[in-house]
């Protein structure tokens, strides 16, 4: 596939009018409105689609995987309330965007995938960017308890529920936010660590994503 790794004035304008589409759609956060407007989206396209990277859906990238509509992935970056120095982490690699987008809110990111095509890619494509994540390769159902505990937790994948053990690898006062629901569509949950078997849950809008696939999930 030819990639194109080229940000000039058009890829920019592009950016700018989807952060003023997302504005207009209800996210509020400057922040992640922000960092949308800094992650060139169309570098995980090939070149032959950059037409689709700046429009508002979620498009193949192989394995039977997307990378997340932007308003998605800002959607979830905004449930986070991602402060800098953060140590978060995401269960779905998957392209790397939202990966992307959670380092330029100052997170510290631990990223997992299972597909090992899309592993090799964001750990050759992402430092290319400039962005060094922590990578694993393996079964995000499970987290990654080695280095729990975490301030928070997005799971970037449709859940059947909310594994237990992901709850186990958050910080006293950690978030959790996660797509709970069939194969065919998710709400959005998000749930609050408050104590040590004690958990605020919240259930938010209704979205679809490809499968959550693991030992704690499909």
């Amino acid at each position: 596939m030819a990639y194109k790794f080229v940000d000039n004035y058009r890829e920019r304008g592009a950016r700018k009018q989807l952060v003023k589409h997302l504005e207009k759609r209800g996210i509020e956060d400057k922040r992640v409105l922000s960092a949308i407007g800094k992650v060139p989206r169309h570098f995980f396209f090939d070149e032959t689609f950059w037409n689709q990277a700046y429009r508002d859906i979620a498009f193949p990238i192989g394995d039977g995987q997307t990378i997340s509509q932007p308003y998605t992935v800002a959607y979830q970056s905004e449930l986070l309330h991602v402060k800098k120095g953060d140590k978060i982490l995401e269960i779905g690699t998957g392209s790397g965007y939202q990966t992307c987008v959670l380092m330029e809110l100052g997170a510290e990111v631990y990223t997992i995938e299972r597909q090992e095509s899309l592993y090799r890619r964001t750990i050759q494509v992402l430092p290319y960017m400039g962005y060094k994540p922590q990578f694993f390769l393996g079964d995000g159902s499970r987290g990654i308890p080695e280095h729990a505990p975490y301030d928070k937790i997005i799971v970037t994948a449709g859940a059947p529920f909310v594994p237990e053990v992901m709850l186990k690898q958050l910080k006293y006062g950690g978030l959790l936010v996660i797509p709970v629901g069939d194969e065919k569509s998710q709400k959005m949950v998000t749930i609050l660590r408050v104590g040590e078997n004690d958990f605020e849950r919240i259930e938010l809008d209704t979205f679809r994503f490809v499968p959550l696939v693991g030992d704690q999930a499909w």
